[in-house]
């Protein structure tokens, strides 16, 4: 399982990029590891940019090789969102192979909200899951879809009642890589 801890929203700043972008190549690596879990924690996932680092030079890892590692890992990977999905969160999500909600779940591109577009693949693989028109909508509009609305449009692949985190560890070794 690999932890975000990046209080208080978990924002990709670039001590997380890196945090992650270790975790799942060390774990890909672990011959006992059998599927990866990412999780922001209780009532969190990852809620975009850090906007701090927006005015620095851009500093690797750069968020398109963390989507791309996990895009690329050979075992499944399985997001549990229990909050905000948005942005680069929104892309690391949408990177793994199962991703399941909380009734409490956010989900969405919301970058064009601060005039750019998703760069990390987002906007690729949404179009995989809901198709060109509502790919286009909810990108340009910068939607934020709650649970339910994500799960019937195909970006959820459940919402689960009770613990989050045990759910997601449970179905971790069952999920079938995605292409």
């Amino acid at each position: 399982m690999v932890h975000i801890d990046h209080a208080p929203v978990n924002a990709l700043s670039r001590g997380v990029r890196q945090g992650l972008l270790d975790a799942v190549r060390g774990l890909e690596d672990d011959a006992s590891v059998s599927a990866l879990v990412l999780s922001g924690g209780p009532g969190r996932f990852i809620a975009g940019a850090d906007l701090k680092e927006m005015a620095l030079p851009p500093d690797e890892p750069f968020l398109p090789e963390v989507v791309g590692a996990i895009d690329a890992c050979t075992k499944p990977v399985v997001a549990a969102l229990d909050g905000a999905a948005l942005g680069g969160g929104c892309e690391i999500a949408l990177a793994c192979d199962l991703r399941i909600g909380s009734a409490k779940a956010l989900v969405g591109l919301t970058e064009t909200r601060l005039g750019i577009i998703p760069g990390a693949g987002g906007t690729q693989r949404l179009v995989r899951l809901v198709g060109v028109a509502q790919a286009i909508a909810l990108v340009c509009e910068g939607r934020v879809l709650k649970a339910g609305e994500a799960l019937a449009l195909g970006l959820l692949d459940a919402v689960v009642e009770g613990d989050l985190l045990a759910e997601a560890i449970a179905r971790a070794p069952t999920v079938a890589k995605r292409r």
